[in-house]
């Protein structure tokens, strides 16, 4: 469980984060939406213990992750542009990962053996990163993140540039994977947040202006849409 703390950010000049408070449990897959310059990416670099707040906290577990950096132990975080190595396979780019968390080789061939299947990576094992198709990379990314088995996962447009089907399949991945754990997701394709939200969270300027299910999202709108609910809260009414 996350628990964030009237969390704010600001550099120099520019409040990129206000005083933002939520729970956020098990058992939830949570869209983190919003216009480009929102304030999601500080958020997301907040969680995960990359920047420190201005004022607030984040506690995982009830432990502060500026505080104890063992909390980080319970996440995976995929950025938006996956830094993966071109010139590894697969397989040594995973282990390489294990590696980073000093999994003990148990450990990591049965993790391995269930990633890999989870995320149909088996025919790509022992191939070149640089030689992939932009919907495997993004798959080898979420391996590396999920290979010691966080209750957290964090995901930066995970589908931004996959076709119908490499969609399809990275969601399916996701509702069986928030079984029992957190995933966040942050997205502006609110296609995806109807297809397999349970909550959305929605930021602008920096600040919380919305914290729901998507169908009361969508009650925000006159066409019950939740493009245009998304328009209102963001920009106002839009004739």
């Amino acid at each position: 469980m996350i628990e964030i703390k009237h969390l704010s950010k600001t550099y120099k000049t520019i409040k990129a984060l206000q005083d933002i408070s939520m729970v956020l449990p098990k058992d939830e897959i949570v869209f983190l939406v919003g216009p480009n310059g929102a304030g999601k990416s500080t958020l997301i670099k907040l969680l995960s213990g990359y920047i420190k707040p201005t004022t607030g906290e984040v506690l995982i577990e009830g432990k502060d992750v500026q505080v104890d950096r063992s909390t980080l132990l319970y996440m995976g975080y995929v950025p938006e542009n996956s830094p993966l190595y071109p010139e590894m396979n697969v397989y040594e780019y995973v282990k390489y990962v294990a590696g980073l968390w000093q999994m003990n080789r148990d450990e990591f061939d049965q993790r391995l053996r269930v990633v890999v299947d989870k995320l149909q990576l088996t025919e790509v094992l022992t191939q070149k990163i640089d030689t992939l198709s932009k919907g495997f990379r993004r798959r080898v990314g979420i391996a590396g993140a999920l290979i010691h088995n966080p209750e957290i996962l964090i995901l930066d447009e995970p589908t931004e540039g996959l076709d119908p089907n490499q969609k399809h399949e990275i969601h399916q991945f996701i509702k069986e994977y928030a079984k029992n754990r957190l995933v966040i997701i942050s997205s502006h394709i609110m296609e995806e947040v109807e297809a397999i939200a349970d909550r959305v969270i929605l930021i602008n300027k920096g600040k919380l202006v919305w914290d729901g299910v998507p169908e009361e999202l969508k009650k925000a709108a006159p066409d019950n849409n939740l493009d245009t609910a998304f328009r209102l809260l963001t920009k106002g009414d839009m004739q």
